[in-house]
């Protein structure tokens, strides 16, 4: 027979992260936000390598909108995606207008924009979510720009 459990809050439910989530998360709780002046000093003082792994993520620049839907962030994906509907919208309506052909080398340039701004943007979203408890809409809050 199973015995009932007593002490409930004693179990840990804490996630546990890989030492990469950990130290970007550590970055995060040590000197805020990127838009803190605090931040960009202390990552100012980080190797090359570090710099890219607190500052950008590899896999949500490569696979944003399926990245961000796994970490659980769909809330900023849905934002995102809307952004890039609105901006290629408007291009394409004013490029129309214009009579102009929409040209590919815009096409790619705002395809690693919006690669860059997914890669950019979801570590301190995640840190938000997981740390904070903040999964809000804004994918851009405490970001630099």
């Amino acid at each position: 027979m199973k015995q009932p459990i007593e002490n409930i809050e004693n179990i840990n439910t804490a996630k546990a992260y890989s030492a990469k989530w950990q130290a970007r998360f550590d970055f995060f709780d040590r000197y805020g936000a990127p838009s803190t002046p605090a931040f960009r000093q202390a990552l100012k003082q980080l190797p090359f390598r570090q710099k890219l792994r607190v500052n950008m993520n590899l896999i949500a620049f490569l696979f944003g909108p399926i990245y961000l839907f796994v970490l659980g962030l769909w809330k900023k994906n849905i934002s995102l995606i809307l952004i890039m509907v609105a901006v290629y919208t408007v291009l394409i309506i004013g490029l129309a207008i214009a009579g102009i052909e929409f040209p590919r080398y815009l096409q790619v340039g705002l395809g690693y924009g919006f690669n860059a701004l997914y890669g950019m943007s979801t570590n301190y979203s995640y840190y938000l979510k997981e740390r904070k408890g903040d999964n809000g809409w804004n994918p851009f809050k405490g970001m630099r720009w």
